[in-house]
């Protein structure tokens, strides 16, 4: 019998026993519609030398106006934060990163369990090799125990350096979802602003014109239109986010600051000399004079192309960069995702999403779900790198609508890798995970001995037979509450788990040992 081949990682998916389709969010899962990128942040540290202190080139006097005037030139001062939303159900447990039973990721789940992931009985993580008595199908060299041969592995190790890596850590959380909806509530933004997170040009950046700036919903009860994302789709849209006008072509970037400064001070001196009887005098004065303000503070820091520009980013793009010119020209996800990084790593915003799509890849073979996978890990470890690059944490977390399923048929063309081949939507095989990059060390799991970190590292756990344990956690069952898990570690992460119930009083995940049990890592800031 011929296999079928293997479809082009760009090539849209149809199945009959899917409905035409019809929506936005239909598109994008089968990949007949490109899922753009979000982008999010923490502040404008990493443009210092020093990343605790604002070098700024305004003159004194203008510089502290910068407050008065509501500029945020640092953000938040909140960790750097990049979902990726992988829209159609793709496979996260086993066969990417290993799930396993309520004793952790290495509680092994049942021969049978592991091929339901994807993986035959000679390739399962609990085969030890005689040797040497260790498995030859784990890989824990991010911290979180990975399937040695995990495309999503395999794309983050091609991008990230050896010390990178050795800075992160990261958490698996198994939970069903709904499969191929954008109506599961799965996205995190509002909630991580929630939080504090924000950006010095704006709060909330999404890769679709959503209310959650993604393909998945957001948790109704954090959403909050004023901070609606601004949709961002490729490298020019964020360069066409700051106009400094046409000053530029005529002078130098320090003239032109200077420039402004000095219409400043005229125009302040000139209005402080009116004897105005109009009682909105001041109201109208502070607007004038912060309006110079802020042009000078715009030229200042945005006048030089390459402060947005990731094209023009050397750690980015070009022969020390992450992506090869070659590699950056020729591949769309490439681009977007070297657009979030800019943004996110240098905290231009506060929070955002990554939309990827065509991962319904139940196709009959193997071959394409894993060259998607592969390619989403180059994207996932290109942010972790350019965060390490730039010495700013990062805090990455990845979920889909739904997962898949296999029977056991084998792969076994080059590109199959000789695994299972997906033959249909499940979602009792879905979990999300999130990868945590600390630049001054690895992140430290919570519990007192390496049983208990086990626990800390899967956060809820699957029956051997590789199905959820739906009373395993609050979030197995129920999506609002995953947001709610992910929020919890975003906070834990800065020491502010106790104002959890504060950030979010309609919480579900129960009362404070719940809450201790639900936390991956100690604080890193």
């Amino acid at each position: 019998m011929s296999k079928p081949k293997h479809l082009h990682p760009d090539a849209p998916l149809l199945f009959a026993d899917h409905k035409r389709p019809m929506t936005r969010r239909d598109f994008i899962s089968t990949g007949l519609r490109t899922g753009g990128h979000a982008i999010a942040g923490l502040s404008l540290f990493s443009l210092f030398a020093n990343p605790n202190k604002a070098n700024a080139a305004l003159s004194p006097d203008l510089d502290a106006l910068r407050d008065s005037c509501g500029i945020n030139v640092q953000g938040a001062g909140k960790i750097p934060f990049i979902s990726f939303d992988l829209a159609g159900g793709a496979n996260i447990a086993g066969s990417n990163v290993l799930v396993g039973g309520a004793g952790g990721q290495l509680d092994f789940l049942s021969t049978a369990g592991y091929n339901k992931l994807g993986l035959p009985g000679d390739m399962a993580p609990s085969i030890a090799n005689p040797t040497t008595g260790l498995s030859d199908f784990i890989n824990t060299e991010l911290g979180l125990a990975f399937h040695s041969d995990s495309s999503f592995l395999r794309g983050i190790l091609e991008k990230t350096s050896a010390e990178t890596r050795a800075l992160i850590n990261g958490a698996v959380i198994p939970a069903r979802s709904d499969n191929d909806t954008g109506n599961n509530p799965h996205n995190p933004m509002y909630a991580i602003a929630a939080a504090g997170a924000n950006g010095s040009l704006m709060p909330l950046i999404g890769s679709r014109s959503t209310d959650s700036g993604g393909n998945s919903m957001a948790p109704a009860n954090f959403i909050d239109l004023s901070m609606r994302p601004t949709k961002i789709d490729r490298p020019s849209d964020v360069t066409g986010l700051v106009d400094i006008g046409d000053l530029f072509s005529l002078l130098s970037q320090s003239d032109s600051v200077a420039v402004m400064e000095s219409i400043q001070r005229i125009s302040a001196q000139k209005m402080n000399s009116v004897n105005s009887q109009v009682t909105r005098d001041d109201v109208i004065k502070d607007l004038v004079n912060c309006g110079y303000v802020k042009s000078a503070d715009l030229a200042d820091r945005f006048g030089d192309p390459s402060t947005l520009n990731p094209v023009l980013d050397p750690d980015i793009v070009g022969p020390g960069g992450i992506f090869s010119l070659a590699e950056f020209d020729s591949e769309s996800e490439f681009q977007k995702t070297a657009s979030i990084m800019k943004l996110v790593v240098n905290g231009y915003s506060g929070a955002g999403t990554v939309t990827m799509g065509g991962f319904d890849y139940h196709t009959g073979e193997r071959a394409t779900g894993e060259l998607r996978d592969l390619r989403a890990g180059r994207c996932m470890g290109a942010c972790l790198e350019y965060a390490a690059r730039r010495n700013m944490p990062l805090m990455m977390y990845v979920f889909s609508d739904g997962s898949v399923a296999s029977n056991g048929r084998i792969d076994d063309s080059l590109e199959g890798r000789g695994k299972g081949e997906w033959t249909g939507d499940n979602s009792s095989t879905g979990a999300s995970f999130f990868l945590v990059f600390n630049p001054t060390g690895r992140p430290q799991l919570m519990g007192a001995d390496a049983e208990q970190m086990a626990r800390h590292q899967q956060l809820g756990f699957m029956r051997s037979d590789a199905s959820v344990d739906t009373a395993s956690a609050p979030s197995a069952n129920n999506v609002n509450l995953l947001v709610d898990t992910v929020l919890l570690n975003y906070m834990a992460l800065h020491g502010e788990q106790g104002q959890f119930n504060a950030v979010a009083p309609r919480q579900g995940l129960g009362s404070a040992t719940m809450l201790d049990a639900l936390t991956a890592f100690q604080p890193i800031v």
